[in-house]
């Protein structure tokens, strides 16, 4: 992942982990509804992982979120 980019990826995975503690859900709960893998959705939120963003909106439909919601911040 470029350094350039390393704020905005934790500040994604920030407000992806408070939707999801928000919902109740946990990680794998998470993993579960949008199909994906357990341990990108933890990569994400600590801002470890470069993603695609079909994988966001993976996680923003699981959560019942839009991905506007998710740059609100």
């Amino acid at each position: 992942m470029s350094d350039n980019f390393t704020a905005t990826y934790k500040a994604i995975g920030k407000a992806l982990k408070k939707k999801r503690k928000g919902k109740g859900l946990t990680q794998q709960q998470l993993a579960d509804g949008a199909e994906i893998d357990r341990s990108k959705i933890s990569d994400m939120e600590n801002g470890k992982e470069d993603f695609q963003f079909s994988t966001l909106l993976k996680l923003c439909k699981a959560l019942g979120v839009s991905v506007a919601e998710i740059f609100k911040n």
